[in-house]
């Protein structure tokens, strides 16, 4: 797993620390910043399908450099798809939603922000706020047109690096018209213009346009989206896409320069809260969770017609950490 790591301020042995983790379908995330909200370190690494890897290759990566404050560790947030199970994983002491992750994030980052628009690796949503506080919100995880990973399944197809797509899009001159309503008429609609001559410049700035377009009708349906308007997750790095934004917004778009980590850095934030409104002490169980062995088990539940298929996770000393997957509630953990 290749970390892309960041780091902004130095630490204090004085510090108190807050670790924030965001486990989504394509990247894992993490974030630690400290009581002035200054953020420490953060980075991101592709998941590869498995979360429970994916959580412990992140921490050891950071043992070495953070092993010695451990005990400065307050508290511990997760977001995303995995959220319950990394903090299982870790002794995590709260478990937030993206969406509330996200906004109080990218409240504090962008001061006055009210639209907030995020596409990761398979979903994209928007967020509404007013004042800081979420007044409305949109998902799509159905259809993965304009996601990250058919950004780059089609950046691969083309012969293109997906961190060029923006300049290639800058380059266009002519307007050419992708059907971007579902992942496969726009890949035919881009094969198509291709074998008519269009350049590839034409064609990925088409896409762009085209993705924002599907993304605006069938996301936001027809919400009013107000500025401040922002663009977060791992599509807001792609350049053409935020261009497509402001032309059919009409708007600036924000891109924040941690517009990748914002959902573990607003785990950390809600970590922070949590255990200062509730004065406990955090459930974290330390760097090395990155050394223990998780083997994750399943069961049918045979006690009613349902047949809930049940997941849960074992640590090495054969103790159940984490299970879920019942509709009654009865195995839940």
């Amino acid at each position: 797993m290749v970390m892309a790591e960041n780091r902004e301020a130095e630490i204090d042995k004085n510090d108190n620390l807050y670790l924030g983790i965001d486990v989504g379908s394509v990247s894992t995330k993490f974030a630690i910043i400290n009581d002035n909200m200054e953020l420490i370190y953060s980075t991101w690494a592709r998941s590869h399908g498995s979360p429970i890897k994916s959580v412990q290759d992140g921490f050891k990566e950071m043992q070495n450099d953070f092993i010695d404050y451990e005990s400065q560790i307050r508290a511990v947030g997760t977001t995303g798809s995995a959220r319950y199970l990394t903090k299982a994983l870790v002794g995590g002491d709260i478990a937030k939603t993206e969406i509330i992750a996200h906004a109080v994030a990218a409240s504090y980052f962008v001061p006055g922000v009210r639209t907030i628009l995020e596409i990761g690796g398979q979903d994209s949503k928007v967020i509404l706020l007013e004042n800081g506080i979420i007044t409305d919100f949109a998902m799509n995880s159905i259809c993965a047109a304009g996601t990250g990973s058919f950004l780059d399944h089609q950046a691969h197809r083309l012969g293109i690096p997906i961190e060029e797509f923006g300049d290639y899009a800058k380059r266009s001159k002519t307007d050419v018209v992708i059907a971007g309503r579902c992942t496969v008429f726009a890949e035919s609609d881009m094969i198509h213009k291709q074998q008519m001559g269009h350049s590839k410049e034409d064609i990925i700035w088409g896409l762009c346009n085209s993705l924002v377009r599907n993304y605006l009708n069938n996301v936001c349906k027809g919400k009013k989206l107000l500025p401040p308007i922002t663009f977060q997750g791992g599509v807001a790095a792609n350049d053409g896409i935020r261009r497509a934004f402001e032309k059919h917004l009409g708007q600036k778009i924000i891109v924040h320069k941690n517009f990748l980590t914002m959902g573990a850095i607003g785990a950390a934030m809600l970590a922070r809260e949590y255990i200062e409104i509730n004065n406990i002490k955090t459930k974290f169980k330390g760097f090395n969770v990155g050394e223990m062995k998780f083997t994750p088990k399943a069961f049918n539940c045979t006690d009613c017609p349902n047949q809930c298929e049940i997941t849960y996770v074992e640590q090495d000393d054969g103790t159940i950490i984490a299970r879920w997957g019942d509709r009654c509630g009865k195995w839940t953990l």
